[in-house]
């Protein structure tokens, strides 16, 4: 069993709310955040249907790719689909939350597992929407618990630069202080000033860590007031962005290439646009619907796009642009989520010791091909 709260906080590791699209919902829509739960069901959409089987076996909480409510509403109806399915929720007690754009962004998210599954080489992001912001911690450490109060603070996410980890860097000195009246020095005497050896120990963290590593760093620093300094910076911190670009392996026709995005997403068919003799080398991708991206794939050079919701006009907007393109549908690009998010959570638990059980509901393609 684990709190819901603390369960957030492990997907939120992954995916970031604050990496979504400022048009997005992500996150606690309907329940208890302080509630334990011991049964999630995972799903790409809420339906009646996904409420229904949730309730029926008893689990506690609701994990989708899309968000159950986009716009705010005026009412909430019970006669209605989306106020009947609120309110069984509510009834059986339980949660839903979602991790949409913030997913398809994220590293190891949906684009990332569709970039992989089509085999795709040296992939880069398509667009970057968000710059991870750095800081500089300072803090200043009695000689001989510098390597307790540095671990630690790395240990929670400070020092990484690049492919490396634990980045600091320690100079010594003296630190004074005078422990006032009320006050329980750890070295020193109330109402002398003191002198003591210190290591001032420095470091960069990201913006969106800077609590976590603190509060790791308060835990283990010996001294009741802790002396420690947060400094802007402008190094350039970690990028993300929504889609994909990349290279399969050996080019090959257009039109071989749609069965090989049959196959490898296991759907019946796929529309394309464009010449089917082309050859393509360079391939774009988002998961979903990511037509709006044609004009920055097409800008970075790649011979065909792979997406879903592909509509009229923006298929003739492809042809004019000169990129050829494969609607593999919505469904088929973003199911692929959930067997990695379950085995993610299978693992993230197991490391807190807790026993979840995470179960992939059976989502079906709305469309049916007649």
């Amino acid at each position: 069993m684990i709190s819901c709260k603390m369960l957030i906080q492990i997907l939120e590791k992954w995916a970031m709310t604050n990496l979504a699209l400022d048009w997005d919902n992500p996150g606690l829509a309907v329940g208890d955040p302080s509630k334990d739960i011991s049964k999630v069901l995972l799903t790409l959409t809420v339906t009646q249907e996904t409420v229904d089987f949730a309730s029926k076996n008893d689990f506690d909480m609701i994990i989708s790719h899309h968000p159950l409510f986009f716009k705010p509403f005026k009412s909430l109806r019970t006669d209605t689909p989306i106020g009947r399915l609120v309110s069984t929720a509510v009834k059986n007690d339980i949660i839903i939350y979602s991790a949409h754009t913030n997913m398809d962004i994220a590293y190891g998210g949906i684009n990332d597992i569709l970039a992989n599954t089509l085999g795709l080489e040296q992939v880069e992001i398509l667009k970057q929407t968000y710059e991870e912001k750095l800081k500089k911690i300072v803090v200043f450490v009695p000689k001989g618990y510098e390597d307790t109060v540095r671990d630690a603070m790395c240990d929670a996410g400070a020092g990484h630069i690049g492919n490396y980890s634990h980045c600091t860097f320690n100079i010594n000195g003296t630190g004074t202080f005078k422990p006032l009246s009320g006050t329980h020095p750890f070295i020193g005497e109330e109402g002398k000033l003191e002198k003591v050896d210190e290591v001032r120990i420095e470091t960069i963290i990201p913006e969106s860590l800077q609590t976590k590593v603190i509060d790791a760093m308060l835990k283990v620093h010996p001294y009741e007031e802790v002396a420690f300094d947060i400094y802007p910076v402008e190094n350039q911190g970690k990028i993300y962005g929504i889609g994909r670009m990349g290279y399969i392996n050996e080019s090959m026709p257009l039109k071989e290439f749609c069965e090989v995005v049959k196959q490898k997403l296991k759907t019946p068919y796929v529309r394309a646009v464009g010449d089917l003799n082309k050859e393509i080398r360079k391939v774009a991708i988002c998961g979903g619907a990511g037509a709006d991206l044609l004009q920055t794939a097409a800008l970075n050079g790649a011979d065909v796009m792979v997406t879903g919701d592909l509509k009229y006009h923006e298929a003739v907007d492809a042809g004019e642009i000169g990129i050829a393109v494969i609607d593999a549908g919505h469904f088929p690009t973003e199911n692929i989520l959930l067997l990695a998010l379950k085995n993610y959570l299978d693992n993230e638990s197991k490391q807190q010791n807790k026993e979840i059980d995470f179960h992939i509901f059976e989502n079906k393609d709305p469309f049916i091909i007649i």
